[in-house]
């Protein structure tokens, strides 16, 4: 598998229950299912509909027809209006390591960008170490507290990038 071989597209209603799995079993696998998470987030289960909204976007990873992960931007309550947060990224081990972070997450900086924001936001854990050093090379610098009101008090690392 190369990534060139992967489709990266919008979410849809038939995706939900498969990546709230990929996102649920992720955070297992790395210790990090634990309260103040997606893990425990009834929107988990229908990102389609979480999603559905305006300066909102999720992009599905996939594979002949099968979904190794995703991620997207989302305007969280909380935020000033030109902050976005980049959210619920989570990818399959096959998916890592092969740049596919990297391309979700750069076409959500440029949906970012498109929809007018200026600064996308990110929270994440310590757990989830094998993406900090992506997010730093994107140009995510490290923030002292949380911004907005994500409800996602077990995210213990805030990032920001200027776009």
């Amino acid at each position: 598998m190369t990534n060139e071989d992967i489709l990266l597209r919008q979410i849809k209603t038939a995706d939900d229950a498969g990546i709230a799995q990929i996102i649920r079993s992720t955070l297992v696998e790395f210790g990090a299912n634990h309260p103040g998470t997606v893990y425990y987030d009834d929107t988990t289960d229908h990102l389609t509909q979480l999603f559905n909204r305006p300066k909102a976007s999720y992009i599905i990873a996939e594979i002949d027809k099968k979904i190794l992960g995703g991620g997207g931007i989302f305007p969280t309550p909380g935020l000033p209006d030109d902050v976005c947060e980049f959210v619920k990224f989570y990818l399959l081990p096959e998916g890592r390591g092969i740049g596919l972070g990297k391309k979700i997450l750069t076409l959500c900086l440029e949906m970012a960008k498109d929809f007018g924001f200026k600064k996308v936001y990110l929270e994440t854990m310590p757990e989830l170490t094998n993406a900090i050093p992506m997010y730093e090379k994107m140009g995510f610098h490290f923030l002292d507290g949380p911004m907005g009101n994500s409800g996602h008090f077990g995210c213990a690392i805030q990032m920001l990038k200027t776009l």
